[in-house]
C-alpha cells in the first residue's frame, strides 16, 4: 500500500508540474502576442502621425517628419524581406548580420530626428537637417540594396527551378509518347541505289552478248526472286484480342 501511495503521489506531482509548465508557456505566448500587437499599434500610430505632420506642417518640421518616415519604411521593408527569405536561403545569414549593424545606425539617426522634431529653435533645426538628410540617404540606400539583392536572389532561384521543371516535364512527355519513335516510316530507295543496279544489268547483258558471239552457250540465268516474300493474309499476327483469320479452304 505504501508503494502504491508513493506512485500515486509521484504521478500527481508529475501532472502538476506538467500543468504548471503548460500554463507558463501559454502565458508567455499570450504575452508575446500582446507585445507584438502593442508594438504594431504603436508603429501604426507613429507612422500615421508622421504622415499627417509631413503634409500639415510645411518647412523644417515637415521635412523632419518626412525623413523619419522614409527611414522607418525602408528599414521595416528590408527587415521583413530578409526574415521571410532567410528560412529558405541559409546564405542570407550574413545579410541579416549586416542588417542588424545597419539597424543600430538607423535607430541612432531616428533618435536624432526625434530630438530635432521637438527642438523649438527653428534655426538649429534648419542647420542640422542637411547632415541628417545625408545620413538617412546612406542608411536607406544600404537597406534598399540588401532588400533588392534578396528579392533578386529569390526570383532567380524561382526562375531556375521553373526552367528545370519545364525540362523534366518535356522529357517525361517525350517518354510517354514513345510510340512516335517506333513508328517512323521506312526510307524509300534513293536514285543512287536504283542507278547502281543498272550498270550491273548492262554488264550482264554485254557479257551474254559477247559469249553468244563466240559460240559459247551461256548458262540460263536463275529466275530472280523478290527480296521480301509477302505472307499470306491469314498468317499475319494480330493483337491478342483479335481472332485469327482462317483460309477459305478451311471449313
Amino acid at each position: 500500500m505504501e508503494a502504491v501511495a508513493v506512485i500515486v503521489a509521484l504521478m500527481f506531482a508529475v501532472f502538476v508540474a506538467l500543468g504548471v509548465i503548460a500554463v507558463v508557456r501559454s502565458v508567455r505566448a499570450v504575452k508575446r502576442g500582446v507585445d507584438r500587437t502593442v508594438t504594431q499599434a504603436r508603429r501604426t500610430v507613429e507612422d500615421t502621425r508622421l504622415k499627417a505632420k509631413q503634409y500639415v506642417q510645411p518647412g523644417a518640421p515637415g521635412e523632419v517628419a518626412e525623413l523619419r518616415l522614409s527611414l522607418r519604411t525602408s528599414m521595416r521593408a528590408t527587415q521583413e524581406a530578409l526574415r521571410a527569405a532567410a528560412p529558405d536561403d541559409p546564405s542570407l545569414s550574413e545579410a541579416l548580420a549586416l542588417f542588424k549593424r545597419l539597424s543600430t545606425h538607423g535607430q541612432e539617426i531616428d533618435a536624432d530626428l526625434k530630438r530635432l522634431e521637438a527642438e523649438p529653435d527653428k534655426a538649429r533645426v534648419a542647420g542640422s537637417l542637411p547632415e541628417l538628410r545625408e545620413r538617412v540617404e546612406r542608411v536607406t540606400h544600404s537597406a534598399d540594396s540588401l532588400r533588392w539583392a534578396a528579392q533578386d536572389r529569390a526570383r532567380q532561384f524561382a526562375d531556375d527551378d521553373l526552367a528545370m521543371l519545364s525540362e523534366q516535364i518535356r522529357m517525361e512527355a517525350g517518354a510517354l509518347r514513345h510510340w512516335t519513335t517506333e513508328e517512323e516510316p521506312q526510307a524509300a530507295p534513293t536514285g543512287a541505289g536504283a542507278g547502281a543496279r543498272t550498270p550491273g544489268a548492262g554488264a550482264g547483258t554485254g557479257s551474254s552478248a559477247g559469249a553468244g558471239a563466240e559460240g559459247v552457250t551461256a548458262p540460263e540465268a536463275e529466275p530472280e526472286r523478290p527480296a521480301i516474300t509477302a505472307r499470306d493474309a491469314w498468317r499475319q499476327p494480330g493483337y491478342s484480342w483479335q481472332k485469327t483469320r482462317r483460309p477459305e479452304s478451311t471449313t
